[in-house]
Formats: structure tokens, C-alpha cells, sequence
């Protein structure tokens, strides 16, 4: 009989650990989390080009991250999770990161168009 209850407490273990995982219902879809990348990436070559030195723009880079961030209206701790998430699903990451690239080369073909933050 032990082994019966056993075995069903076993089965049950697997088919809730087989159960399709959902996306939770914090994390960024995926267009605004294209977005947000977009920006973080554009905020990062700023950052990193102007004349300063390496910890200047760590702390300019962290300031133009919490504007992206109230830009979108997106705290730092759903980005972080949504990361998370994708980064566990490296086709779907990599599809995000196709659009993200698309986006920049539009971005850096149209020079005279620049987004305010």
C-alpha cells in the first residue's frame, strides 16, 4: 500500500513539474521589453562615447537608465525579472535581440531623428 501512495505522490510530482510554464504576469511583453532594450542600448553608447572617465559613465549610464525606465514606465526590478525570464529561453531571447538590432540599424540610418529622454 506504501508503495501505491508512493508511486501516485510520484506521478503527481512529475506531471506538476511537466505543467507548460506561463509567462507570470509581471514580466514585459515582448514589444516593450524591445523598447526598453533599444533604449538601454542607445543610452549605453552614449554613455560609454562621451569624454569622461569609465566611473563618470557608469554613474551617467545609471542615471539615463532610470529615465528609460520612468519613460516607459517600467521599474528596474519588472526589467530585471522580465531579463530573467527571456534569458531562459534563448530562441525567444534571440528573436527580442533580432528585433532590438532591427531597430537600432532603422535608428542609425535616420541620424536627424532623435528621440528625447
Amino acid at each position: 500500500m506504501m508503495k501505491v501512495i508512493r508511486l501516485g505522490l510520484f506521478l503527481l510530482a512529475i506531471l506538476f513539474a511537466c505543467e507548460s510554464q506561463e509567462k507570470p504576469k509581471h514580466i514585459l511583453p515582448e514589444n516593450k521589453m524591445v523598447e526598453v532594450l533599444v533604449d538601454i542600448h542607445l543610452q549605453e553608447g552614449i554613455a560609454s562615447a562621451l569624454p569622461i572617465s569609465y566611473d563618470s559613465s557608469q554613474v551617467l549610464y545609471t542615471l539615463l537608465e532610470k529615465e528609460i525606465f520612468l519613460k516607459h514606465g517600467v521599474t528596474d526590478s519588472v526589467f530585471t525579472e522580465s531579463m530573467r525570464y527571456y534569458l531562459q529561453y534563448p530562441q525567444k531571447m534571440d528573436e527580442l535581440y533580432t528585433q532590438v538590432i532591427d531597430s537600432l540599424v532603422v535608428k542609425e540610418s535616420k541620424p536627424d531623428s532623435q528621440e528625447e529622454f
